[in-house]
């Protein structure tokens, strides 16, 4: 007893001394919990008849019948592939171009060009959603700029086959400045005395760049990459929702445009919630898996 009363006095004790920092900590963990854990509750639409009359706690039960609903849907084979394929691309595509810049800018070595190529790059970033489709629409279409270099008359937006290069070029282009931030702090971090040492046994730049600079970084790789390949599942709605249109359900259906227009417009919220708690499910999934294969074959991964 006297042991445990002795550590929690410790505890008490270590908290008070950094009584500042919790109570900065304040409002995070307020919003954490009124947006992220409290809203946690509304997956248990997913199992009931959801009436707003009835309200939350007076809906009837109808236990595992909009996940059924779901599987049995001939659009839902559709929606998963098209969701996974976007994600997929997007992560083989988009994931190592802030890496590459990232190492290009390190070894600029005119500090006013750097200073330049980072805020080009970093701009699009700052752009909204919908003026970057309004962009593509514009730059894209049957009359656009496109059409006009190559001669053509296509009309980008009503091809299903063009839309995933149109998200995921788009989607580079305007993250790949604002990604590369991480990775070039991870790179300052590394020790200079190493680059000295490889340049004094006669490495050149690009193995400098592989056998120093890439090693040095792997863990916050391997991190981002788990936390990429954790909402895989989970395609933006808001550019999905801006660029589809009927014509190109084909690839641009996702799930998250699917729940939208069966649960919030067809006003089916216990099948929409059920739809989205599958979608999440499968992110968890992803997520411990990605974990424990980066865990065995790397020193890295997030627990």
């Amino acid at each position: 007893m006297t042991d445990l009363y002795t550590r929690r006095r410790s505890i008490w004790c270590y908290a008070w001394r950094q009584r500042s920092l919790w109570a900065m900590s304040i409002p995070g963990i307020v919003l954490c919990v009124t947006f992220s854990y409290l809203p946690m509750w509304g997956i248990l639409i997913s199992f009931k008849k959801y009436s707003l009359y009835s309200g939350f706690f007076a809906s009837r039960w109808v236990g595992l019948r909009y996940f059924q609903q779901f599987f049995n849907d001939v659009f839902a084979v559709r929606v998963i592939i098209n969701t996974f394929l976007l994600s997929f691309y997007n992560l083989l595509f988009s994931f190592p171009m802030p890496i590459f810049l990232a190492l290009l800018l390190n070894e600029m070595r005119l500090p006013k060009f750097k200073k330049i190529t980072q805020t080009i790059t970093y701009l699009p970033h700052f752009i909204s959603t919908v003026i970057i489709v309004g962009m593509l629409k514009t730059f894209f279409s049957a009359s656009g700029i496109i059409n006009r270099i190559f001669d053509t008359n296509i009309n980008f937006f009503m091809q299903p086959e063009w839309f995933r290069p149109l998200y995921i070029g788009s989607g580079i282009w305007q993250g790949i400045g604002w990604g590369s931030i991480i990775y070039l702090a991870a790179i300052a971090g590394i020790d200079p005395t190493l680059y000295e040492a490889a340049t004094i046994d006669g490495a050149s730049r690009i193995h400098k760049m592989r056998f120093i600079t890439l090693p040095s970084i792997a863990n916050t790789i391997v991190v981002l990459l788990i936390l990429n390949v954790g909402r895989m599942m989970s395609v933006g709605f808001e550019k999905v929702y801006l660029m589809y249109n009927e014509t190109i359900y084909s690839t641009a259906d996702v799930l998250s445009t699917y729940v939208y227009r069966m649960g919030l417009q067809g006003g089916n919220f216990g099948y929409g919630t059920a739809v989205g708690l599958f979608n999440s499910i499968v992110n968890l999934v992803l997520l411990f898996i990605t974990n424990a294969v980066a865990r065995k074959l790397s020193d890295y991964s997030l627990w």
